[in-house]
Order: structure tokens, then C-alpha cells, then sequence
């Protein structure tokens, strides 16, 4: 029979394993502009930020299988929530809701292995104080912020790169946004694994348009090597 502690303790372990897979990550930064919401990180081999719907865009750190899960899932969702319902009706309150479920079920659960990823959602809207972005953690638990939010391995890396966001200039383009974000990205990981990993590291950014004009909102951008 399993007591209260037993499985208090389980949790305990739990989040301690994963909290130590996740350090290895490199952060994802995300913050409004005036043309739109951008998404900065560094990965290795695989991308790390992506398309879920028209508005939603999502990225991650933890095994790149789990993140793959999580896409997957989310992906699936707005496209039958889409089907069954309307565009409109597909938000990011909607799937972020519908995934904390299996996501805190897989967490909880000691039969199967839990999802090591802290993943991040973003919805771009009419103006930056309408943008919404969704912190979807391991156990399920997830924050709501407006402007910016971080994910990363370490909650010190996350809090240190919010604070610098605070005072963000939105009216910035894609572009010389993304180089204030590269700079914030190297304070944020000083003192890590991460930074003594630059070098193998790949840049890796998306701007999600504001304007309805677009055919394609999404546009992944380049940087020189």
C-alpha cells in the first residue's frame, strides 16, 4: 500500500530527475513588438520553434522526443478544434488547457515516464497588450503572461532574462530585435554549460506577423555565421 509520503516522496523524485535533465537546455525567449511576437533561441540539431495554427507558435526545452510529443499533440488539437469549430475558436487558453491534462496525467503517473520538457506557447493578436504567452510546465501547472515570457532549465536563467525584458523596445523591427535578443540570451546562460557551448550551438528565430495580410505570418530568420 502506497501512504500519503511514499507518494509525496515519488513526486519529490520525480521533478528532481526531470528539473536535472532540463538544465541542459537553452533557453527560449519570446517578447511583443509592434509588427508582431518574436521567438529566440539557440538548439543543436533540431529545430525548436514552430507553427501550431494560424496565430499559435510553439517552442520548448527538454528530449527533443518529448518536445516532439508535445508539437504533435498541440498541432493535432488545433487542427480538428479548427475543423469542429471555427479558426476563431482555436486560442491558445483552448490548447494549453486541453494539454495540462495528459501532460500532469504523464507527471503523476509512476507506471510511465514523465514528459521532460517546459514548453512555451505564444498567440499573436491585434496589438502587443492583447499578445498572450503560455508557460506549460512538467507537472501540468501553467503561467499566463503578456508582453514576454522565458522558458529554460533553470528557473535563475528564466527570472534573469524576464527582468531584462521589462524594458523592451516594441517598436523595433524583426531583425534588431532578434540581435538584443542574442545578447539577452548570452547574459542569461553566463555561468552555465550553455556558455561554454556557443560555438556548437545554431541560432534559431521566428517572427509571427501581426498583419492578417500575409499569406504565410511565420518567417524563420537568418543569421550570419
Amino acid at each position: 500500500m502506497i501512504t500519503p509520503y511514499d507518494w509525496q516522496e515519488g513526486i519529490g523524485n520525480r521533478a528532481q530527475y526531470i528539473e536535472g535533465k532540463l538544465t541542459q537546455g537553452s533557453p527560449v525567449i519570446a517578447v511583443s513588438l509592434d509588427s508582431g511576437i518574436l521567438i529566440y533561441t539557440r538548439r543543436r540539431q533540431s529545430r525548436k520553434i514552430f507553427e501550431v495554427y494560424d496565430r499559435l507558435a510553439f517552442s520548448a526545452v527538454g528530449q527533443q522526443s518529448d518536445v516532439e510529443a508535445l508539437r504533435s499533440a498541440a498541432v493535432e488539437f488545433a487542427h480538428q478544434e479548427g475543423f469542429n469549430r471555427s479558426e476563431q475558436d482555436v486560442t491558445i487558453q483552448r490548447l494549453v488547457t486541453a494539454l495540462s491534462g495528459p501532460v500532469k496525467k504523464a507527471f503523476s503517473d509512476f507506471s510511465a515516464a514523465p514528459l521532460v520538457s517546459r514548453s512555451l506557447f505564444t498567440e499573436v493578436n491585434e496589438s502587443p497588450d492583447t499578445d498572450q504567452f503560455y508557460v506549460l510546465d512538467y507537472d501540468g501547472d501553467y503561467a499566463v503572461s503578456h508582453f514576454s515570457a522565458v522558458v529554460a532549465g533553470t528557473h535563475e536563467q528564466a527570472e534573469a532574462a524576464v527582468t531584462q525584458l521589462q524594458d523592451f523596445d516594441r517598436t523595433l523591427d524583426a531583425a534588431a530585435a532578434s540581435e538584443k535578443l542574442r545578447e539577452l540570451w548570452k547574459t542569461a546562460t553566463e555561468g552555465s554549460d550553455e556558455e561554454s557551448k556557443l560555438g556548437d550551438l545554431i541560432e534559431e528565430a521566428m517572427h509571427v506577423d501581426r498583419s492578417t495580410a500575409k499569406e504565410n505570418r511565420f518567417r524563420l530568420l537568418e543569421f550570419k555565421s
